[in-house]
């Protein structure tokens, strides 16, 4: 093979993985406060190639002494969605099949408490787990470790019990923790017409993979978030649906009621 051709096919396969690693960053941040930084910091890069090709030395050697903090800047800047993207990376969905939601009676025991929820007119936030950990999150409620029950949950959700306002999380088929604080979701181009229940729930599924059934207490409406999606107006068949496709439970549980 002749070296010009070989290192001319790896001078553009370097060429398409930057690009590519560009587009997928620029994804990542679209919509994102980090939008306007992330143009800023790929345009001193492009001025930067320029000042070396023009050699203009002046501000070739500011540029050049801003390169040893441009590592470190740019982990502060984006530190949200760096965070973001490595959870995304991290995710491995064949060992995620194993580590799933697997009781046949947790989807159940969360619907069942989502439609009592709605009747009484209570607010609510309840968080599934899947694949990456939420330590951080659980750490911020009280513990609880008790076997899901709709019950509960309801319990939990009504005043005037202290953890009434926060997120309760749940593994499996375990309620590890209640009044747990969420991160509030990033995203400008949210409505206001959203409170901050829903706020938090896309917050928290912006950053991990977790699954967030949000209930409203002004409208007593069943909202879900996913990936930073948010569906709304839900009703009890459809959240069952919703859970048992995200989830992976058996198909045999969309014939429970509630």
């Amino acid at each position: 093979m002749n070296p010009f051709h070989f290192n001319l096919t790896i001078d553009i396969l370097d060429i398409i993985i930057v690009a590519f690693l560009f587009y997928r960053l620029f994804l990542l941040f679209r919509g994102t406060r980090a939008t306007q930084m992330f143009i800023g910091l790929f345009l001193l890069i492009i001025l930067s190639f320029v000042a070396q090709w023009l050699n203009l030395n002046a501000l070739n050697w500011i540029l050049s002494s801003l390169k040893t903090v441009w590592v470190i800047a740019f982990v502060i800047l984006f530190q949200p969605e760096l965070r973001k993207a490595l959870t995304q990376m991290g995710q491995n969905r064949f060992i995620g099949m194993f580590l799933k939601v697997e009781e046949s009676g947790t989807i159940s025991e969360i619907v069942r408490a989502c439609h009592q929820l709605t009747q009484k007119g209570l607010g609510a936030i309840i968080v599934i787990e899947q694949d990456v950990g939420l330590r951080n999150y659980i750490e911020t409620g009280t513990s609880l470790d008790a076997k899901v029950t709709s019950d509960l949950l309801v319990t939990v959700f009504t005043p005037p019990s202290p953890l009434h306002d926060g997120a309760v999380i749940i593994e499996k088929n375990r309620v590890l923790a209640a009044g747990c604080i969420l991160p509030l979701s990033q995203n400008p181009r949210l409505g206001r017409a959203l409170g901050t229940r829903h706020r938090a729930g896309l917050g928290l599924s912006e950053e991990t993979d977790a699954i967030t059934i949000i209930v409203s207490e002004e409208t007593s409406m069943i909202s879900l978030a996913r990936s930073g999606k948010l569906k709304r107006k839900l009703d009890i068949n459809s959240l069952r649906n919703e859970l048992v496709e995200l989830i992976g439970v058996k198909a045999k549980e969309q014939a429970a009621t509630v």
